[in-house]
């Protein structure tokens, strides 16, 4: 616990620091964090570049460090907005974000069913749900994974809460959600990290058959709430372009192993596209390929 303090007190310094500077400012140290972070985290840099050969076999070494030093940078600029949240006002969000289809979000929650809103850990996953839910004016219900130190974690929840938000942690997470959908909520989650060796399901993504979250595509199909996927490009200027897509459910009906199976398919194609789009947006560092069935050929 005395550890817990110490590391609470640095991080509140350090997070003061960040509030100290302008936006810019504040994304270029982000961006030279993670810079630092790719050559000080040896056993996490080897994770990337191991996680973009199975992804990318076509890519060449240089190309794959290439792509994960790019993540590294990604998470730094990312881990670094999210410290200057407080400083964010309308002016500010105006300038940074350019959401295009908001109408699909507003349109599809006005008909009371619920929704379900996917992100990926693309762009800056922390920065979406803040700016959708606040451009919307409406309130998101953001599951979360708890960080080991509580105080810390208790600061980083709070700046996702700024505009309106609820954070619930991911192991108590189940009942809220229901509640939330119940009673026409929207519910904000990034579902693509690996998934429970045994309670997982095994989807294909990027060529491999690995364990994935069937969370998303059960409450949507029991709830009857739409399924959204939403995803942010980062500009050379930094600010970023939001957009929705929603993910079909008109053709499955009730939420039966294969209808959970198959929906969660599409949202998984979603995201595995638009990383191949930007594949320096996505969170490399972790092993997302560690439950693993077998390697098949792509889809075509």
């Amino acid at each position: 616990m005395i550890r817990y303090r110490i590391e609470f007190i640095l991080f509140q310094i350090f997070k003061w620091l960040v509030l100290a500077l302008p936006l810019k400012s504040a994304q270029r140290l982000g961006f030279y964090i993670g810079s630092l972070g790719f050559h000080l985290s040896p056993g996490r840099r080897r994770v990337a570049i191991e996680n973009l050969h199975l992804a990318f076999s076509d890519k060449s070494d240089e190309e794959c460090i290439s792509i994960a030093r790019g993540s590294f940078r990604n998470f730094g600029i990312s881990f670094i907005e999210l410290l200057w949240f407080p400083n964010l006002t309308d002016e500010v969000f105006r300038k940074l974000l350019r959401p295009h289809n908001l109408e699909l979000l507003n349109g599809r929650f006005s008909e009371g069913k619920g929704l379900v809103v996917l992100s990926g850990h693309f762009g800056n996953w922390e920065l979406i749900a803040l700016g959708m839910s606040y451009f919307s004016k409406i309130p998101f219900t953001i599951i979360v994974q708890k960080q080991n130190n509580i105080f810390v974690d208790e600061v980083i929840n709070k700046h996702r809460c700024l505009f309106g938000n609820k954070v619930v942690p991911m192991g108590l997470s189940v009942r809220e959600i229901i509640k939330t959908l119940h009673n026409g909520g929207i519910v904000a989650i990034a579902p693509d990290q690996s998934g429970d060796k045994d309670h997982g399901i095994y989807i294909e993504f990027f060529g491999s058959i690995v364990a994935t979250h069937q969370g998303p595509a059960v409450f949507a199909l029991r709830s009857g709430a739409p399924l959204l996927i939403g995803y942010m490009i980062r500009q050379h200027d930094g600010t970023y372009d939001i957009y929705l897509e929603e993910i079909q459910t008109n053709d499955l009906t009730g939420s039966t192993d294969e209808n959970v199976r198959e929906l969660t398919r599409r949202h998984l194609i979603k995201l595995e596209g638009h990383i191949r789009q930007h594949p320096d947006h996505w969170l490399w560092m972790h092993r997302r390929w560690k439950h693993t069935l077998k390697n098949i050929e792509p889809s075509s």
